[in-house]
């Protein structure tokens, strides 16, 4: 797990990478490189955090043994052992790292070498022969890349936005984006980020730049591998292939030279994964387990995760988020998101990172996967009995659990308003089930939950790996008919027929929880002075191109009384105050900008 950032084109390089390296450091606060091509075309720079082969010898960037190829990979290539035992005739390792075993299968097999990859990445390698460079991102995105042109033809690429600001790109928000995001609450949907001059490269994608130009293509589409026919093999052999791929996917996870821990929060997905963990280490495994709390009885589910652990030797932490740190840690979590971010469950995931690195574990398991893979949103019943009916809608940022409207676009200006661009996701699937998941997978859930997840343990130098993520058991769940994912009102139906085996019934047997921490009640309660002291600054900064200011304190009002069951929207205007005390530029000025 690294920050990687780089630089090609004619201009200075050596500045411009240390720049970025400094701007990126907790991403790998273990060591840092700097390559800089002889002819000043390229360069490469990286930011380690050390996880396998923790010797000098993992260092990046890295090149080949002649000089020709140089790397720089952020993730983990988890079968990176069995890659090496294929290579090995044909290429001489010098370090026991997934690095090596990467350039060494680009040099065998091309840019062909993706396709055997299971892993988490991002990386980008520079071919000094061909002065090419070939970067790509991992099947769903768990690893992020960016990339900017600059003004004078040169392509930056980089972990995090803010490290490309630190080397001059404008930090000039992008109002198509930001319009989007407060209409449709879409964000981590397309190449736009929210910053005009920065792209994000999409998962499953690889970029090329030669000369000063590039071109990017897709090289992996889940409703493709998946395919349309649907798997009508007897249950049981589906339920058997499935459950050996989950023992595989956690087998490779646990590929580590330093210690690994694993995220529990007492639903159905993160108990699975404890499960699974036994199969894997034994009954006698002693993996720290990681529980968040709110102290609101309602949403913390102390009592499933203590008992599932109740037989177990697993050593275990609490990290409780408390109203009174809300304020102070939404600002410096912001500042690390670079984007808005998911609200008060990203702030008490960021309590478990930091109780994690305290504790020396460097390596944390995360259950993110399934309810996209087995339909486990409550909203996904609706698409049931085949193709959906009636007129196509822009998708948006379901919510779950709540029964009203995710955004309020009738608290923006109209020509504001104007500005957000529709998103209609492909319709790949012949039936309505799967083209939902498609979507949740591709465009709107995973992606941001993704994105949310890698930069805030990355804030406390944490690499966090989901076993759930492998293509190869959403492939295989995508290609399940309706009646094994939701029958008679249970959800994850066939999932559940496997975690039988494994887990207490009453972990097995009740419905999806829809919310997590008491973000709602905050917001009307002990974080009502500061979310309003929040919207307050917002109409005085934004109130006369982006915010309707009557019809806001209208809908806040509402808010306050009770008449609403979902606070995204509340969220989503105190994010965005938020993100205009962490920008250098005065927020009057933003506001004009944007518009123009």
């Amino acid at each position: 797990m690294c920050g990687i950032s780089g630089i090609f084109g004619e201009g200075p390089k050596r500045p411009r990478l240390d720049a970025m390296v400094a701007c990126q450091q907790h991403r790998g606060p273990d060591a840092s490189g700097v390559y800089a091509s002889p002819d000043g075309v390229a360069g490469l720079s990286n930011n380690r955090l050390s996880i396998i082969d923790l010797s000098d010898r993992g260092r990046q960037p890295m090149s080949d043994s002649t000089g020709r190829y140089w790397i720089v990979l952020n993730g983990e290539i988890y079968n990176y052992l069995e890659l090496r035992k294929q290579l090995s005739e044909h290429y001489a390792f010098r370090t026991g790292t997934d690095t090596e075993v990467l350039l060494a299968a680009y040099e065998r097999w091309g840019e062909a070498c993706l396709n055997r990859l299971i892993g988490m990445f991002a990386f980008a390698i520079w071919d000094e022969h061909t002065q090419t460079l070939f970067a790509a991102r991992d099947r769903f995105g768990v690893k992020p890349l960016y990339y900017s042109q600059l003004p004078s033809g040169e392509l930056a690429i980089a972990s995090e936005i803010k490290a490309l600001h630190a080397i001059g790109i404008r930090r000039e928000p992008d109002p198509i984006m930001w319009a989007t995001y407060l209409t449709y609450g879409l964000y981590d949907h397309s190449e736009r980020t929210f910053w005009s001059d920065v792209k994000a490269l999409a998962p499953g994608h690889a970029l090329h730049w030669r000369d000063g130009s590039f071109q990017i293509q897709q090289w992996y589409d889940l409703a493709e591998q998946s395919g349309a026919a649907l798997d009508t093999r007897p249950e049981r052999e589906v339920m058997e292939e499935y459950r050996a791929l989950l023992d595989e996917s956690v087998r490779l996870r646990f590929r580590s030279d330093v210690p690994i821990g694993i995220n529990l929060s007492g639903g159905l997905d993160s108990s699975i994964l404890l499960g699974l963990v036994h199969s894997v280490q034994g009954a006698e495994s002693q993996v720290s387990a990681f529980t968040f709390v709110t102290g609101d009885k309602r949403y913390d589910e102390l009592h499933a995760v203590e008992q599932m652990l109740r037989r177990t030797r697993h050593p275990h932490h609490v990290c409780r988020l408390a109203p009174e740190e809300v304020a102070d840690l939404a600002l410096k979590v912001q500042s690390y998101q670079d984007e808005p971010f998911g609200g008060l469950p990203t702030l008490a995931y960021s309590k478990i990172f930091e109780r994690a690195r305290e504790l020396g574990v460097v390596v944390l398991l995360d259950g993110q996967g399934h309810d996209e893979q087995w339909a486990g949103y409550d909203y996904y019943a609706a698409q049931l009995n085949g193709i959906q009916q009636g007129t196509m809608q822009p998708a948006s940022g379901p919510v779950q659990g709540s029964h009203t409207r995710a955004t309020r676009p009738e608290c923006l200006i109209p020509e504001f308003r104007a500005l957000a661009d529709p998103f209609f996701a492909p319709s790949p699937f012949p039936d309505g089930l799967r083209n939902i998941q498609y979507r949740d997978t591709r465009y709107t859930k995973i992606p941001r939950a993704l994105r949310f997840n890698d930069r805030i343990s990355m804030m406390h130098g944490i690499e966090l790996r989901e076993p759930f993520m492998d293509h190869r058991l959403f492939e295989l769940a995508f290609r399940q008919p309706e009646d094994r994912k939701i029958l008679n009102g249970t959800h994850k139906l066939l999932l559940r027929k496997i975690a039988q085996h494994m887990l207490p019934a009453t972990i097995v047997e009740p419905g999806k929880r829809p919310l997590q921490t008491p973000q709602r009640e905050w917001l009307r309660g002990p974080l009502m002075g500061w979310a309003e002291a929040c919207i307050e600054r917002l109409v005085t900064e934004f109130g006369d191109g982006w915010i309707d200011t009557k019809s806001l304190r209208k809908h806040w009002q509402k808010f306050l009384e009770g008449r609403e069951d979902n606070s995204f929207y509340i969220w989503q205007w105190v994010n965005l105050a938020i993100v205009a005390q962490t920008i250098n530029e005065a927020p009057a000025a933003l506001t004009i900008n944007m518009l123009t």
